[in-house]
């Protein structure tokens, strides 16, 4: 770069006014527009909406200047490689000197991917893109919620592909797909629709494009939006190679808006079909049921009424022989006992005693009279051969 001819005499003394405003006018008359690369880092949003940071690499940092307005197609964060188109110009009261933008681009795919990259780790981490937080897609849903902007393609697209597949109502929350607001808007229409339970599945969808406009799609308030839907929510975004991190987060990625369509709704040809197989597999099923209830009916043996009968006398011929058998042997066992308690009864008789030579005395009132001294006389004396009166 060439040097440039310094047009300040030595013997020129300014103000510092002048000597600032002398430079800003230099600075700005130089640079008005130029191209920086490099990293950012210290970044603030003003409440006016202005934002500042520093843009640096490992020799230098420069302030940059964001005014509000300023279409910026991504998240702004520090560690992240961009490249800034703007003019150079000075800051008086601080004498240094900044870069106003106006615009801003990530340096490279790279590091798009990498930043992408890193974000979806963090929330991995988070467990937003479980397997266990997917929801079900209904059936036939009645009314179905559309994301996306009212003039793309996408919803055109959309529109069209339900209206060929099968009856339902659709209802539009407008909002950009691309830009600096698109990522709030977004996620702000998955959040109205869980708000108002007014439909039964959620379409986020766009149409293709560069990597850069895509990646409100990436912004973590869409993921999380997303991910806490108590609504079934399906992702069309792009074409099949765009993978954006809301594609993980959502209950069913789609490759295109219309492939979007064609998950949400079956076609007419479809639900025919399966009527005609649910139908042949409920005939099926049915008719194997029959013979099998068939077959085991085939294996029942029935029996006459007068072999029953026999039978049954046979169990109560043998069942009266095992009584008999018991009460006989019941019956000898009384018997034996008798006898015994009759020899016992036999053995311990006084008629023995008197059989031996004694004798019983006994009074008028046939009472025995043990002793000499009892007052009353003898009437009898039984022996062994009988009784004696006296």
């Amino acid at each position: 770069m060439q040097r440039p001819e310094p047009f300040v005499k030595p013997d020129m003394i300014f103000s510092v006014s002048d000597a600032s405003a002398l430079l800003k006018n230099v600075v700005e008359t130089a640079f008005p527009v130029i191209k920086i690369r490099g990293e950012l880092s210290q970044i603030t949003r003003a409440t006016s909406g202005h934002i500042y940071m520093t843009i640096k690499d490992s020799g230098a940092a420069m302030s940059v200047i964001v005014w509000r307005g300023t279409p910026i197609n991504f998240a702004l964060s520090d560690g992240l490689e961009v490249i800034i188109t703007g003019r150079l110009t000075t800051y008086p009261a601080r004498s240094n000197y900044q870069i106003v933008a106006a615009s801003i681009e990530m340096a490279g795919v790279g590091a798009i991917l990498k930043m992408l990259e890193e974000r979806k780790q963090k929330l991995a981490a988070e467990g937003l893109f479980d397997a266990s937080r997917k929801k079900p897609l209904p059936k036939l849903p009645r009314t179905i919620g559309v994301v996306t902007s009212p003039t793309g393609a996408a919803f055109q697209d959309i529109q069209n592909r339900l209206r060929e597949r099968f009856p339902a109502h659709i209802i539009l929350y407008p909002a950009t797909v691309q830009g600096q607001t698109a990522a709030a808007e977004v996620a702000a229409g998955v959040e109205y629709f869980n708000r108002e339970k007014n439909v039964d599945v959620i379409i986020v969808a766009r149409g293709g494009g560069a990597l850069e406009d895509l990646l409100p799609f990436s912004e973590e308030i869409v993921v999380r939006a997303v991910a806490n839907s108590q609504i079934p929510v399906i992702t069309g975004v792009g074409h099949e190679p765009d993978w954006m991190l809301v594609d993980f987060a959502a209950d069913f990625r789609a490759p295109t808006p219309t492939g979007a369509a064609e998950a949400v709704l079956p076609t007419k040809l479809s639900l025919i079909q399966d009527l005609e197989n649910l139908g042949h597999r409920l005939l099926t099923s049915m008719t194997t049921r029959i013979q099998t209830l068939k077959h085991n009916l085939a294996t029942i043996s029935i029996k006459s009424p007068q072999q029953t009968l026999m039978e049954r006398t046979q169990r109560l011929d043998d069942i009266t022989r095992t009584l008999g058998i018991i009460i006989g042997a019941k019956l000898t066992n009384l018997n034996q006992r008798v006898e015994h308690a009759g020899h016992m009864l036999s053995s311990l008789s006084y008629k023995n005693v008197l059989g031996r030579g004694y004798a019983i005395a006994r009074d008028a009132d046939n009472k025995i009279v043990s002793s000499v001294a009892t007052p009353n006389k003898i009437a009898s004396i039984e022996f062994a051969d009988g009784i004696k009166t006296l």
